[in-house]
């Protein structure tokens, strides 16, 4: 099975960090936020990588170079138009990578999630997607103080867009190709809006992930989970 880990994001909410170095490069404990998603993604047995890339892109290639170093083989999806970088939005950076993801179902991960969520469970749900539905399977997770109104509901298994309870996602899904064959290549889309409509036919699985946990998407939760990471026991 594939992975594709979401790397192309400008990191508007990181600045000034990333206006100098991507955000899949910033690091939690001395490691780069990319390389906890990729030990995590190998762990598992899932050794098959695409990187969609596009603002300061070159120093994710050139730091994980093939990923043969890592144990890994990775291939990268650049977002370019006219030779400039762009940014597609989640879906339509997808979208544009399934050269590359091939036919089968696969998993994506957005490149600023820290947890320590075991990809082996997701792996099986993705192996149950079809493209008759099932269509996605997303993890999610309690609602951080950043975000609490939350994202989705889970009620009996499938992810709905109104509940009563709602969850936030986690950035981590498993889709099936399908999910996008309504986006062309090279357009701008949001996942939000594919799973949404997907969600209303009852084609969109979940769970809830109560371990670690983090959305590292300002300055001062990098910080603070830095902090942690450096004094927590080895």
């Amino acid at each position: 099975m594939k992975a594709m880990i979401l790397a192309a994001g400008r990191g508007e909410r990181m600045r000034p960090l990333t206006d100098h170095t991507p955000k899949a490069l910033l690091q939690v404990g001395g490691k780069y936020l990319i390389l906890n998603i990729i030990l995590a993604l190998r762990r598992a047995g899932i050794e098959e990588l695409v990187i969609n890339l596009a603002h300061l892109g070159e120093q994710i290639a050139t730091t994980l170079g093939d990923g043969a170093a890592l144990g890994v083989h990775i291939k990268y999806s650049w977002e370019t138009t006219a030779g400039k970088p762009t940014t597609l939005e989640t879906a339509g950076g997808i979208a544009w990578a399934l050269p590359l993801l091939g036919d089968a179902p696969f998993i994506a991960v957005n490149a600023d999630v820290y947890s320590d969520y075991d990809f082996s469970v997701l792996q099986a749900a993705a192996r149950r997607l079809t493209a008759a539905g099932p269509l996605a399977h997303l993890v999610l997770v309690d609602n951080p103080p950043q975000h609490p109104r939350g994202d989705f509901g889970l009620v009996d298994g499938l992810v709905q867009a109104a509940a009563a309870t709602r969850h936030t996602f986690s950035g981590m899904g498993a889709y099936h190709p399908a999910l996008f064959a309504g986006v062309n290549r090279g357009d701008r889309a949001r996942l939000a809006d594919l799973l949404i409509a997907a969600m209303a036919r009852g084609q969109v699985r979940g769970e809830l992930y109560r371990g670690q946990w983090h959305d590292v998407g300002t300055p001062e939760r990098l910080a603070a989970l830095d902090r942690a990471a450096r004094e927590a026991p080895r």
